[in-house]
């Protein structure tokens, strides 16, 4: 599924990007968010966990946020919501607490659509994130969101056991080809995350996954999502 030749993105309308970490977000979405920024929409994004010590120093957890502050800004991002849930751990917190965090902000923003990690991704934190978003989105009125979409995110989505768990198939390819550069400037800004090649989390596997998705569907550069619910109202 790709877009019309000149229909742009607005019919996305607001637009609500839920990571577990920070940098999920521009691995999965970076071009996207900055099309659609470009084109007056209005993108926010909820980082979902919070690095505690001891596992992460106050240090690095303060590095890492000043890297995605100075990413969100490069990509247009209007807001970013903190929900400070302790990072590599969600599975040791009930179900409802994860739920009531998600739920909370998705009632505050009413995003129109939703950005989401992948459920067959290996770190739980993502799964968990996803289940939790899903439970904020189910259709009970008129005030959820109309659309629901799975990124794929580089050191996550190919790492799990696919096909005995579930593998990431887009049918929504957006393209990023006049982004796409924004994107790899932004992901740069993570000087803490950013690897050298082979490794996944490298600027040349990012740049290349946008190619082949963008190839895929005839467009220079493209982000590929799975499309888990649209209403169309």
């Amino acid at each position: 599924m790709v877009g019309l030749p000149g229909t742009g993105l607005h019919h996305y309308g607001k637009v609500l990007v839920i990571a577990p970490h920070p940098d999920d977000e521009v691995l999965g979405c970076g071009g996207t968010m900055a099309r659609m920024a470009e084109e007056g929409l209005d993108v926010q994004v909820a980082v979902v966990t919070t690095g505690r010590p001891p596992a992460f120093s106050e240090e690095s957890v303060a590095q890492v946020q000043a890297e995605m502050r100075r990413a969100h800004a490069h990509l247009g991002v209007s807001q970013a919501h903190m929900l400070g849930l302790p990072a590599a751990a969600l599975d040791t917190l009930p179900a409802a607490e994860i739920n009531a965090a998600i739920g909370q902000l998705v009632r505050e923003v009413r995003p129109d659509t939703l950005f989401l990690p992948f459920l067959g991704d290996i770190h739980q934190d993502h799964q968990l994130t996803f289940l939790g978003a899903m439970v904020a989105a189910r259709p009970r009125d008129r005030r959820v969101p109309s659309r629901v979409l799975c990124y794929e995110t580089l050191s996550e989505t190919n790492w799990y056991a696919a096909p005995m768990t579930p593998a990431f198939v887009p049918n929504v390819h957006i393209d990023i080809a006049s982004t796409l550069t924004r994107k790899l400037e932004a992901f740069a800004m993570f000087e803490s995350q950013v690897k050298a090649f082979p490794d996944e989390r490298s600027l040349t596997t990012i740049e290349s996954l946008a190619r082949l998705r963008g190839s895929s569907v005839f467009a220079e550069a493209a982000e590929a999502f799975m499309l888990v619910r649209a209403i169309e109202r």
